[in-house]
């Protein structure tokens, strides 16, 4: 087996970056994770490249890269857009990666990478249609389909957070503000912060849930719906959103499944490996 079997994932994240080495059967090697420097994007290319290259110093030689990042590259420019870490955005990241390391990068939204790691090995392995959905500060979606991720041509599909919550009740007004500058969104209502503010009401929450996943089934069906995120460890939600959602969805009986994440605070750095496929 040459070296370039082996995949590095990277999960490019706000705070942290995490580096992981896999074999090409998805096995563990080695982890690394440092400190993403903050708000500054030339330290921040230095900083994956060097956690890179001190992976493959120990691994004997190059591998193939894929990363993870909190917001999409644009299929016009294919400079970064849609991103939390706003340092990124407007940047050519797969490009300076791309001549900095000396090979081709591949790099998608850190959901579909949670979507294709849980598709892949995770809790939809056996599934077709996995819609992998992340509940934490932010709420975001990747669509896997048979192995592939679904990006599309906007490069926003799985964008769930930012549709509107459906059928907006008394208890939902008035429409909360979200980051991205409109009212209503599903995220202002499921990310972990919303919860809080919230008073932690989980039966109002699930209620919520089941309403905005109804409305995934009723276009997407997919086979699986995976949760992951601070808000996906809440146990009761697998038993209570199904059976919430039933009312919503147009079908005489619903055969998607709700399931907790397998690789959990794994999955992102797992997912941008299997971006080189298996």
């Amino acid at each position: 087996m040459g070296i370039m079997s082996l995949r590095i994932g990277v999960d490019l994240g706000g705070t942290k970056i995490e580096a992981v080495v896999f074999d090409y059967d998805g096995s563990e090697l080695l982890r690394k994770r440092i400190a993403t420097p903050a708000g500054d994007y030339k330290a921040t290319v230095g900083a994956v490249c060097a956690l890179v290259l001190e992976i493959e110093s120990q691994m004997g030689g190059p591998a193939k890269v894929g990363v993870g990042i909190p917001g999409a590259l644009s299929r016009v420019t294919s400079l970064v857009k849609n991103a939390n870490s706003t340092c990124l955005i407007g940047h050519d990241l797969k490009g300076d990666l791309e001549k900095a390391l000396d090979r081709e990068i591949r790099i998608e939204n850190d959901a579909n990478c949670f979507a294709l790691s849980e598709a892949m090995d995770g809790a939809g392995q056996e599934d077709e249609v996995v819609f992998g959905v992340i509940l934490g500060t932010g709420v975001g979606a990747g669509i896997v389909v048979r192995g592939e991720v679904l990006v599309g041509p906007n490069a926003i599909a799985g964008e769930w957070g930012h549709n509107p919550l459906p059928l907006p009740r008394d208890e939902d007004l008035p429409l909360p503000e979200c980051y991205c500058g409109r009212k209503g969104c599903i995220e202002a209502y499921l990310s972990g912060p919303a919860l809080a503010k919230d008073g932690d009401n989980l039966d109002r929450y699930e209620e919520r849930l089941a309403r905005s996943l109804a409305g995934v089934i009723n276009i997407l069906d997919p086979d699986m719906i995976v949760l992951g995120g601070g808000v996906s460890n809440i146990d009761r939600l697998y038993e209570n959103v199904p059976r919430l959602w039933k009312p919503h969805v147009f079908s005489d009986h619903v055969a998607t499944r709700l399931a907790k994440h397998v690789h959990g605070d794994s999955s992102g750095v797992r997912g941008a490996a299997w971006l080189w496929g298996r």
